[in-house]
């Protein structure tokens, strides 16, 4: 006599982690902080012919405590790179961020000391989306490998139930206290 199960053939078992993971692929919500060239692409991926929303990135948000995608399209200088780090830091966890750009991913053709040679100095990037302008097509693409990252590794940090392992970052000037008593 074997114990029968009443949902055995039609119950599926799954990780707590994938589920949320995967809805929150499908729920990003956008904070375009849009300074240059590249914000009329940005705005024809949200238009009728490409339809970013089917990716579930469509309503952008005007606030970053609402939002949880940061898509930083343009060039950001030195003036502005505590703005940028002030946004990023209100958004709320877990966060991504994509680059959108040449401009933002490395500073593009501005060879000067007034342009941040890359977003990255001042806030941790997912996603860099080549190109001067990029291609709707390429920032689809981007939105699609982001979505991929989320579903595989989760949220970057601490925050999530199955957070990226990330390093401590090294705090230069400032000694670490020794953990052995007296």
């Amino acid at each position: 006599m074997g114990m029968k199960f009443p949902f055995a053939e039609s119950f599926v078992t799954t990780k707590l982690d994938s589920v949320i993971n995967w809805s929150r692929k499908f729920s990003l919500f956008q904070y375009p902080f849009v300074t240059a060239c590249c914000g009329m692409e940005f705005m024809a991926v949200y238009g009728p012919h490409y339809d970013g929303a089917r990716f579930g990135a469509e309503i952008p948000r005007f606030t970053p405590r609402q939002a949880d995608l940061l898509f930083v399209v343009g060039t950001v200088n030195h003036k502005l790179a505590p703005i940028l780090k002030r946004v990023y830091e209100q958004m709320a966890d877990p966060k991504w961020v994509i680059a959108f750009g040449a401009c933002a991913s490395s500073g593009g053709f501005y060879q000067n000391y007034a342009a941040v040679a890359g977003i990255d100095r001042v806030i941790p990037v997912d996603v860099y989306i080549a190109g001067c302008p990029p291609r709707p097509e390429a920032v689809l693409e981007g939105i699609i490998q982001l979505q991929a990252l989320i579903q595989d590794k989760g949220p970057r940090g601490i925050a999530g139930l199955n957070p990226r392992q990330t390093a401590e970052p090294l705090v230069l000037g400032r000694e670490v206290p020794d953990s052995k008593p007296g």
